[in-house]
């Protein structure tokens, strides 16, 4: 990790120097693309500004970003625009006349990227990862008017930030599987984070958690089933796992124990709250991510999902009367998986009857599917992914809303993370 991160302070710094910059040169008709950026690399969950000058007045320029997906096949977006009055185009505040987004968005030519082949709606972009382990990937961008040179740069996306530190946690070593990231060195104790996934299995959450720790929070991404040593299914699967996790988090020294959150999601909500609920003292509160109130049976083939003292937890409701901190609810209206806005509802009915003492905020989202909740800016899945059963669940929403929910949803998470609790409004 930390030759990686030493590349990619380098290629920070040559991209740095080459702000504002372009490789076109003459122009059709006196005209010279550049395209311009505020920040050349930046944070994977960060936006950029970006505008095309040089253009003719009132031309039509065409602006392309590609980027390496997971299984190497290259990705792209594509946009079309009409320059104003003086030649230039302001990605932030106009709308593509077409392209693979189709209204005002700075970061459409991000998320809205689509593979060569496939639908875009069921094919997985990888997190943005081009290889495995990588902390960064990398968007290039190109700028063309009919009869001028094309312009191009490049822009990196990192996951984590120079001073990140990260180390495999193995069940011989760590008795959990996952990967734990911590701030750099010196940073002030902060929320730590305990994140995991849902019915994919594996450890889905490791670039989210990286940016947490980019952001100053300790984040442990944890996997429970179908890895190495791990139970094969969600099944029977001990909610003292988690504790374990969290307690290894929380003597972390940039942790601060007294605001350990466990984020959750699908499934993996379910053992979020129970945590929360029958480990006060250590958790602290919950994120949901298209989360259930109620424990369902083992996936896929059915039986005990969760046990606590070595006994089956019982299907039904998670009753929630000894959670120690605050509850967010992040959903989709759009939800095919299940009905994860009821559910929230439920939780949110819940929590007043007790006289808000473990006060639940819900974040919905109208026309975002089973995806919401994770880092922007990425390309969306929304339509079927795989499972650990072999086949696939229907995630609803589209492209464009659940990029926009996740644009909305993770700065809600930061501030919850550091304390920034209203307890009502509007994602």
């Amino acid at each position: 990790m930390q030759r990686w991160i030493r590349g990619l302070v380098a290629a920070a710094v040559v991209s740095a120097g080459l702000t504002g910059c372009s490789s076109a040169s003459g122009g059709g008709g006196g005209t010279r693309p550049v395209i311009r950026v505020d920040r050349a690399a930046a944070l994977a969950d960060q936006p950029v500004h970006l505008r095309i000058t040089g253009l003719s007045t009132y031309g039509t320029v065409t602006v392309r970003s590609e980027a390496t997906a997971s299984d190497g096949s290259v990705w792209h977006g594509d946009a079309v625009f009409t320059a104003d009055s003086h030649g230039t185009v302001d990605v932030d505040g106009q709308a593509p006349v077409s392209g693979t987004y189709h209204t005002a968005d700075g970061m459409g030519l991000f998320w809205s990227m689509v593979p060569p082949k496939g639908d875009p709606d069921t094919t997985t972009f990888g997190r943005g990862l081009p290889q495995a382990g990588s902390p960064a990937y990398r968007v290039r961008l190109t700028a063309k008017e009919q009869g001028a040179p094309a312009a191009s740069r490049t822009l990196t996306r990192r996951w984590v930030t120079p001073g990140v530190r990260s180390r495999k946690l193995t069940l011989a070593h760590d008795h959990v599987v996952g990967e734990l990231f911590l701030p750099p060195e010196g940073a002030p104790r902060a929320a730590p984070v305990l994140e995991f996934g849902g019915s994919e299995g594996g450890n889905s959450s490791v670039w989210d958690a990286a940016l947490l720790a980019s952001r100053g929070h300790p984040a442990l991404a944890l996997a429970y089933f179908d890895e190495p040593g791990l139970p094969k299914e969600l099944r029977d699967v001990p909610i003292e796992y988690f504790a374990t996790a969290a307690r290894l988090l929380a003597a972390q020294p940039s942790a601060d124990p007294s605001s350990l959150v466990a984020i959750g999601g699908s499934r993996g909500s379910e053992a979020a709250l129970l945590l929360a609920q029958h480990l006060p003292r250590l958790v602290h509160g919950a994120v949901l991510l298209s989360g259930s109130s109620i424990v369902n049976p083992g996936f896929p083939h059915g039986g005990t999902a969760w046990t606590l003292g070595g006994k089956p937890v019982a299907e039904g409701p998670v009753l929630l009367g000894h959670v120690s901190g605050p509850i967010l609810d992040i959903v989709g209206l759009d939800d095919q998986v299940w009905a994860s806005p009821r559910y929230a509802r439920s939780l949110r009915d819940e929590a007043r009857l007790d006289g808000d003492r473990y006060p639940v905020r819900v974040l919905d989202y109208a026309g975002a599917g089973h995806g919401v909740g994770t880092s922007p800016y990425t390309p969306p899945t929304t339509g079927t992914r795989p499972s650990a059963n072999g086949t696939g669940l229907r995630l609803g929403g589209s492209r464009a809303a659940d990029a926009a929910a996740s644009e909305r949803a993770w700065p809600r998470i930061l501030a919850y993370l550091s304390g920034e609790w209203d307890g009502g409004g509007k994602g």
